[in-house]
């Protein structure tokens, strides 16, 4: 029988960015499951559970975020707010902002134009544009190279594909560190042996959307978790 864990960082109050009547939401850490998933039968904790116990009331996931990235995840509070959250995601006009630490130089910016198979089969549309906010040489030998290179990027899906972001840096060559099964192993191997990283650096740091009562603008902000601001620390970033 597999053993069932309990992460001790969810042991304590989840940091919520929004909160009102209708709606709320919260940095949500990375490993964190939004809820119940067949494929994920090792753990017994979940957000939607965690949030519910802490708010004292019913809450429903307006979106979806992988369970190794962290950052923004909106909830509704009643049925029509949650409907209307999610129609602005189906429709595409809510603004999602990532923030990813990858393998080697990225162009300054760039389109990532490639369509992905879904668990059923389906071929889907799936564009993700990026801009390279930096770049880092650090001397530890990888490879046949003497030095390590990465990128500080921001991404912005205009699709929401599972696991777009993911897949589609690892098509242009330069994965995601700590990403897995997409990225790279033998990078994943090196963060891991070198500075015991466990964790994806890929976070959700801003979303901008529109109430869905009172129709103005919101932009939310995530920081980053504790593991992604050692790591921006490690390879000399600045952000």
């Amino acid at each position: 029988m597999e053993e069932i864990t309990q992460d001790p960082r969810y042991s304590i109050p989840l940091e919520i960015l929004y909160q009102d009547e209708v709606m709320v939401a919260i940095n949500k850490p990375n490993g964190l499951l939004v809820h119940r998933s067949p494929i994920a039968t090792n753990t017994n904790i979940y957000a939607v559970q965690e949030l519910r116990n802490q708010i004292g009331q019913k809450v429903s996931p307006a979106h979806r975020l992988d369970r190794k990235t962290s950052g923004i995840l909106l909830f509704g509070l009643n049925l029509e707010s949650l409907s209307h959250l999610q129609s602005q995601f189906e429709n595409r006009t809510v603004h999602k902002t990532y923030y990813a630490i990858v393998r080697g130089y990225t162009e300054d910016e760039g389109l990532i134009d490639y369509p992905l198979t879904n668990d059923k089969g389906k071929t889907q549309e799936a564009i993700t544009r990026y801009k390279t906010l930096e770049h880092t040489e650090i001397p530890v030998p990888f490879g046949k190279h003497a030095t390590s290179r990465y990128s500080l990027v921001e991404v912005y899906p205009e699709t929401g594909r599972m696991h777009q972001i993911r897949k589609h840096f690892a098509h242009i060559l330069h994965p995601i560190i700590g990403d897995r099964p997409h990225g790279c192993n033998k990078q994943n191997k090196l963060f891991l042996e070198k500075w015991g990283l466990t964790e994806m650096l890929l976070h959700a740091i801003e979303i901008e959307f529109e109430h869905p009562v009172s129709g103005e603008k919101i932009k939310l902000k995530a920081d980053y978790q504790s593991e992604f601001k050692r790591m921006l620390g490690i390879l000399g970033f600045y952000a």
